[in-house]
């Protein structure tokens, strides 16, 4: 079983990835202003896979990747893959296991890296 997890950049934008149940990261959503713009995207490729596009593209190394879009508009895009094989292995992975996943929100943690304080004893810049 796959999982979709919910983070939160360092600009304050929300995104999401989908991991394998091995946990590789398959494929990484576009940046969303707000999280429960990415909690209505997730939800919407649980319920309704076959309502979204893969379009398969090959890099300008020779590498492949997927974009996944809805009515034209893109919502993510895939990691590299070597051959297309392993491509298709990808999306077959999203078909099959995406309406179980669990989705994961790791959004409201706290940074893990430690303030200029923290390493430097000195006080951090208002």
């Amino acid at each position: 079983m796959g999982a979709f997890v919910i983070s939160k950049r360092l600009n304050g934008d929300y995104k999401f990835i989908f991991a394998s149940r091995r946990g590789k990261t398959v494929f990484t959503s576009i940046a969303c202003k707000h999280k429960a713009d990415c909690e209505r995207m997730i939800a919407g490729i649980k319920e309704n896979t076959d309502w979204f596009t893969f379009t398969k593209i090959k890099a300008s190394g020779g590498k492949l990747f997927f974009r996944l879009s809805k009515d034209g508009l893109v919502l993510a895009t895939s990691r590299k893959f070597t051959t297309e094989r392993l491509l298709q292995k990808g999306i077959d992975e999203i078909v099959r296991s995406v309406a179980t996943a669990e989705v994961l929100d790791f959004s409201e943690l706290e940074t893990v890296f430690p303030t200029e304080e923290e390493v430097f004893g000195m006080p951090e810049a208002s």
